[in-house]
């Protein structure tokens, strides 16, 4: 049985990746923070749905967290064959002028340095069997630059970085790696959006609607399956077209 860990699985995008892998017959580690009640709702869907899960609570930018925690999962569900890095943490919208370097390295701390203590603890398994996934989650804001946002889309940015080299560095001990970037999918963190601001982006969407997120999940299983054995190092924009221009 294929073992999975999602990061920030108890809710939202991570959630439904989570189920998506677990209906695709992997066994899911669902990695969370806080949200134990969210992260045991994760589980039981993809247990009532006949797939096989487990939640692990560990904090994913601390070494000792993490390496205790991937640990855990190999015990518990056996040797991880792929990652999907979707955790994050809040998400402040600040001018320029309010940004300071600490709002930076919050971002980082999710999307850089998360991914990096992950893989390089399961690397060695991996390299040893000459097999492996990661699937980044991105967001499109790298392309769109959006505004009172610099620390955050830094950090996505840097993210499309890793995967291309990680993709470059370990394409020849069979290990693939590739980024999924949805557009704004909205979830719980998005509970406040007004409808005018959910109007307003769905009309820059050439299918003319806002996607789910079940639609990030299917393109994650997509990736990590036998059908997308030949890429790696790509970015997969997963919004409606919201990029072309």
């Amino acid at each position: 049985m294929r073992t999975a860990l999602v990061t920030g699985a108890s809710r939202g995008l991570g959630a439904a990746i989570a189920k998506g892998l677990g209906a695709a017959g992997w066994t899911v580690a669902v990695n969370y923070a806080h949200d134990d009640a969210g992260a045991a709702a994760t589980v039981d869907a993809i247990e009532v749905a006949g797939g096989r899960a487990a939640a692990f609570k560990f904090d994913v930018t601390d070494k000792a967290s993490v390496r205790h925690g991937i640990t855990e999962i190999e015990h518990q569900l056996g040797p991880i064959g792929l990652i999907v890095n979707n955790a994050t943490g809040p998400q402040p919208f600040k001018p320029i002028e309010e940004q300071n370097w600490d709002d930076h390295l919050d971002q980082l701390r999710f999307f850089v340095k998360a991914p990096l203590l992950i893989l390089q603890c399961v690397l060695p398994n991996w390299k040893a069997k000459g097999s492996g996934i990661v699937v980044n989650i991105g967001s499109e804001v790298v392309d769109m630059g959006n505004a009172d946002f610099g620390h955050y889309v830094a950090a996505k940015a840097a993210m499309v970085g890793l995967t291309r080299s990680w993709a470059n560095e370990l394409g020849g001990d069979g290990i693939r790696v590739n980024l999924v970037a949805p557009g704004f999918i909205p979830v719980e963190r998005h509970n406040d959006a007004s409808a005018e601001d959910l109007e307003a982006y769905r009309r820059l969407v050439p299918l003319g609607h806002q996607g789910v997120p079940e639609d990030i999940a299917a393109t994650v299983v997509f990736l990590a399956s036998p059908g997308g054995g030949f890429i790696t190092g790509q970015t997969i924009a997963v919004n409606g077209g919201r990029t072309l221009a």
